[in-house]
């Protein structure tokens, strides 16, 4: 599709409904060419719409289920009930949106109800005097997030405010209008006053609110905002920086704060839809490379692999916990990038993997836990589903038939703006990463991702996923967003470690650990030099601290070793620990007291060392982390007091 064409499609997409003069949004009526335009798009990506519309259904529906229905009370009725948390989230009311769409799209009166309680609790509950609504019922909470509460209530709005009757409408336009012009208009002032997710949605949100009250106080917000957007990519990768505290800061080895989590499922989503709107061809074009360079840390099952980015302690293998979804601007950029499409579809594949009972699970591995579900995930989630929805008749051709980058990439990519390594070699995928941009703030210590020349991911083309990462030690810097660590608190992150008087010193807090990269035909080989260290930073006062760590991957299998540097032995508490990733329903298979085999529906997973090798807690022992939300089976393969002064695993797949 040429950009004239596609853009033709694209600016359609605001123009549902127009603003009458009583300020009342009313339908257009539109003609039969573009009912017919309509028609044709949807039948071309009849995959993706019937994906992202059967999980909206079942997200709905599963959210009516644990409304809460207490006339009563109005403290509690029409919010929605958390499986997993205490609490209330105040958050809940952005599920207006999604319940208006089917409320509209079926006629089902369920919806229409539901959408007119959860927005009568938030009303009730979290809706401040500025105009704001609180992240939490404590009217002290962060109010940042008004922003999507807003944009929920005006995309419903100008979608689907026909449903609604003509009291009811004008009360909910002049709630979004109390919004727009009291908090947001006074608090968002410049694109990076907080992390950037925020005023990068703003873009697209003050040009909404614009467009629907045809106020240029709003529209020049906006534009002031999509003025700066440039500002904030990387060389030479294009990837959006500003996920820190401060958003500018940079690290000991200079790099900005990146997270894709939040990159592809917030602030891309807001710069695209914003650049489409207004026809904005230059900032498409940096929105093509943008998303070709996230892009690039797709997995082939359609995760996103946030292994390394500032704030992965909300990662939840599809994506980050509280952010809404990838599917819009992906899908709505395909048309100069068909693997973007199949990104969108992918992901959308994988979300549905993770959905049991009507509700989105915050990992691949939540019901073989038994770990229950936070809502907050469905209510967020479903309102990009639907967003594509109400989009279909502006998208391009949205398929899967284009691979991912990462499902033909071969040999190995360095990102020199995150000091990230990914790897390629026959069936393996592999990231490495040295990224010392650390995310802190005033409450929480340092929230420690995967450094120190960490193997972070691993994945098998026929197994999936085998090593995934997990924050050094788990910290929930956002308490009412986050949901408790069930259990032990045991890394999924593959490393080095010992402990020393109750003190656990690991390869993972290392900032300056060097990593040599030899990338040849027949093998990539990754050489680590990296230092043992506390939380704190500091070294182990006897004994060797210092350990060159190697990653080997060719054709057949990945091997994983660790020695003392200057050849001395490590002492006996010292271990490389490799955590496999497996639910707890797979086999495991202990061979001898140097081989594990692990049964999985693609293949046998063989792990072989050349020292004796345990599993921490037993044969049948899974450890989970909430991030991202994954079981595995956690091997353990200590150093020799003496002799042996290498530790050497391999893993390979063998397929039936």
């Amino acid at each position: 599709m040429d950009r004239r064409n596609f853009l033709r499609s694209t600016t359609t997409s605001l123009t549902g409904f127009s603003l009458a003069a009583n300020g009342m949004l009313v339908p257009i009526v539109t003609d039969a060419a573009e009912h017919q335009a309509a028609g044709d798009a949807q039948h071309a990506n009849e995959r993706f719409a019937q994906l992202t519309k059967s999980l909206l259904v079942d997200w709905c529906d599963g959210m009516i289920r644990r409304q809460i229905i207490e006339p009563e009370n109005p403290k509690r009725h029409g919010a929605l009930e958390c499986p997993a948390c205490t609490h209330i989230h105040g958050r809940c009311s952005d599920a207006l949106y999604p319940f208006l769409h089917l409320a509209h799209a079926t006629g089902d009166p369920k919806y229409l109800s539901a959408a007119i309680a959860v927005y009568d609790w938030a009303e009730n509950n979290v809706s401040q005097p500025d105009g704001s609504w609180t992240n939490d019922i404590n009217p002290k909470a962060w109010r940042g997030t008004s922003i999507f509460g807003a944009i929920a209530l005006a995309e419903a709005l100008h979608y689907h405010g026909d449903v609604l009757d003509k009291e009811r409408r004008e009360a909910w336009t002049a709630r979004l209008d109390e919004a727009a012009g009291g908090y947001l208009y006074r608090d968002f002032k410049k694109i990076d006053f907080t992390n950037l997710n925020y005023g990068m949605t703003g873009v697209y949100g003050f040009h909404l609110f614009g467009r629907l009250w045809d106020n240029p106080k709003y529209t020049q917000r906006s534009e002031q905002f999509a003025k700066r957007v440039k500002e904030f990519f990387t060389e030479p990768n294009t990837l959006l920086w500003g996920e820190g505290k401060p958003n500018n800061n940079r690290s000991g080895r200079g790099l900005l704060p990146i997270d894709l989590g939040y990159n592809v499922e917030e602030s891309l989503n807001g710069v695209v839809l914003y650049a489409l709107e207004v026809n904005d061809t230059e900032l498409q074009d940096l929105m093509v490379r943008s998303l070709s360079g996230h892009l690039e840390f797709m997995l082939p099952d359609g995760a996103w692999d946030n292994s390394w980015g500032t704030r992965s302690q909300k990662w939840s293998y599809w994506g980050s916990r509280t952010s809404d979804g990838c599917q819009p601007a992906f899908s709505l950029m395909a048309g100069y990038n068909p693997a973007f499409g199949t990104a969108a579809i992918k992901n959308a594949e994988l979300l549905q993997r993770c959905t049991a009972d009507g509700l989105l699970h915050g990992g691949p591995h939540y019901v073989s836990h038994g770990i229950k579900p936070c809502i907050h995930h469905t209510f967020a989630h479903a309102k990009v589903m639907a967003l594509v929805q109400d989009k279909l008749h502006a998208m391009p051709k949205v398929d899967a038939s284009a691979p991912l980058p990462r499902v033909t990439a071969q040999g190995v990519k360095h990102f020199p703006e995150l000091d990230v390594y990914l790897a390629a070699k026959g069936p393996w995928r592999a990231t490495i990463s040295a990224y010392d941009s650390i995310y802190k703030t005033k409450k929480s210590g340092l929230l420690q991702q995967p450094t120190g020349g960490a193997l972070s991911v691993l994945y098998h083309k026929k197994v999936g996923t085998l090593l995934v990462s997990s924050m050094a030690r788990y910290e929930m810097v956002e308490p009412l967003n986050m949901q408790p660590q069930p259990g032990e608190d045991f890394p999924l992150t593959t490393r080095v470690e010992t402990r020393r008087n109750g003190t656990w010193y690991t390869n993972l807090y290392d900032l300056k650990a060097d990593v040599r990269v030899k990338d040849q035909a027949e093998f990539s080989e990754f050489d680590i030099r990296t230092t043992l260290q506390d939380e704190n930073r500091k070294t182990i006062e006897q004994g060797p601290s210092e350990f060159n760590l190697k990653y080997v991957l060719d054709q057949d299998r990945v091997t994983i070793s660790a020695t003392p540097f200057g050849g001395s032995p490590a002492p006996g508490e010292t271990a490389l620990v490799i955590p496999i990733v497996s639910s707890s329903d797979e086999t495991v298979r202990p061979v001898s007291e140097t081989r594990i085999e692990i049964t999985k529906p693609g293949g046998i997973v063989v792990v072989e060392s050349n020292v004796p090798m345990t599993i921490h807690g037993g044969k049948n022992e899974r450890v989970f982390n909430m991030v991202p939300g994954a079981e595995a089976v956690p091997i353990i393969a200590r150093f020799p007091q003496a002799q042996t002064t290498e530790v050497r695993c391999s893993i390979q797949v063998i397929v039936p």
